[in-house]
């Protein structure tokens, strides 16, 4: 005799609501009477997006959980990882639903345009989730028109938005997590001042390339040296901590000196065991970033073949707006831009046999 399971049999549609999700598609230009064929298409589009924003928020609320831990080990680290990817991979989905929209006309838009005003994408509430908590800065923010980015949601809407501004992002968490890095103190030395010397040695090398040139000439020198010596200071946002705050201060830089220097290591030493786990970590983030701003690129590419210039249903300047949130609303692209500071693997100074044990996976087979 089989035991039955304690659970009652589910309906397909029953578990899925889809009555409710089916039938949520209110097309406005029935309403008024002037029927538009690609309101559907418009209204399920936007309810698609909405829907992989709640299942966005639902990923970074769990990774936002994991870093909020004191103490994270190697398979927190894994399964952030792992949230992650499946954040890309929905944004991928997200960027490809613009060429399902642009099968729309620019006319068949302006059959119901006027019906949608003052409506628009500056009223996702959980795309401004989204972006709160990834760690997007209200001063770093486009501004439309000197107004605040919430004064275009209802007041229930406006104070949930408001209240992720005051919470640590993933930003915050990430970079208290870099701050907490091991490894950097190397007993007698430090991974810092074998790495300025190693960066010295390269850039003295290039130096001499550029001298001992005979095929260039006196201007062709000079134009080198001068890309050699902006090469050299650059370095200073990893090494000098009075040239770091400067950039901080500047808004040309935003990781602090310690959790830069943290980054850097993890992606020089990515091939160690302990560290390839945190390598996926940064790279995934960039790829966010990446996605985002890909989106609103291509989000403003379609706004401008369907609307050229004119303004927004939300009162903006269309694709114009679209395009410099995309320029502005980078959130990790220090970590893209640590690429500046790798040095060769032939270069890198050479780890201490304790630090790399630390680092790796080491096993003793005891002798029968």
């Amino acid at each position: 005799m089989t035991n039955k399971k304690p659970y009652p049999p589910q309906y397909y549609q029953d578990y899925l609501v889809l009555d409710k999700i089916l039938n949520s598609q209110e097309l406005k230009s029935d309403e008024y009477g002037q029927h538009a064929h690609d309101e559907m298409l418009f209204i399920i589009i936007h309810q698609v997006y909405e829907l992989w924003f709640k299942q966005i928020i639902y990923e970074l609320d769990s990774v936002l959980e994991i870093f909020e831990k004191n103490d994270i080990n190697e398979s927190h680290i894994g399964t952030a990882v792992s949230r992650l990817n499946r954040i890309i991979e929905i944004q991928k989905i997200l960027i490809d639903q613009i060429q399902v929209l642009e099968t729309m006309s620019p006319m068949d838009f302006l059959d119901f345009r006027d019906f949608l005003i003052p409506a628009s994408g500056f009223q996702s509430v959980q795309f401004r989730l989204v972006e709160n908590k990834l760690g997007l800065k209200i001063q770093d923010r486009f501004s439309y028109g000197g107004s605040n980015y919430c004064s275009y949601l209802k007041t229930e809407d406006r104070e949930k938005v408001q209240g992720t501004e005051q919470s640590k992002s993933l930003f915050d968490l990430m970079e208290k997590w870099l701050e907490r890095t091991p490894f950097l103190n190397w007993g007698k030395t430090s991974f810092w001042q074998e790495y300025e010397q190693a960066v010295s040695t390269m850039l003295a090398d290039d130096r001499h390339l550029i001298d001992t040139n005979e095929k260039l000439s006196m201007d062709e020198k000079e134009k080198h040296l001068k890309e050699y010596a902006k090469t050299e200071a650059s370095f200073g946002v990893v090494l000098d901590q009075q040239q770091h705050d400067k950039m901080v201060e500047d808004g040309h830089w935003r990781l602090s000196l310690k959790a830069t220097q943290a980054a850097l290591l993890i992606l020089l030493y990515r091939d160690q065991p302990i560290l390839h786990n945190p390598y996926l970590l940064l790279t995934k983030l960039a790829d966010v970033d990446e996605l985002f701003t890909t989106w609103r690129y291509r989000h403003a590419l379609m706004v401008s073949r369907m609307i050229g210039r004119k303004i927004g249903t939300g009162g903006s300047t269309g694709s114009e707006y679209l395009t410099k949130t995309a320029e502005k609303h980078r959130i990790f692209s220090d970590i893209g831009e640590l690429t500046t500071f790798l040095i060769p693997r032939s270069s890198l100074p050479k780890l201490p046999q304790e630090v790399e044990n630390n680092l790796g996976f080491h096993f003793h087979v005891k002798d029968k």
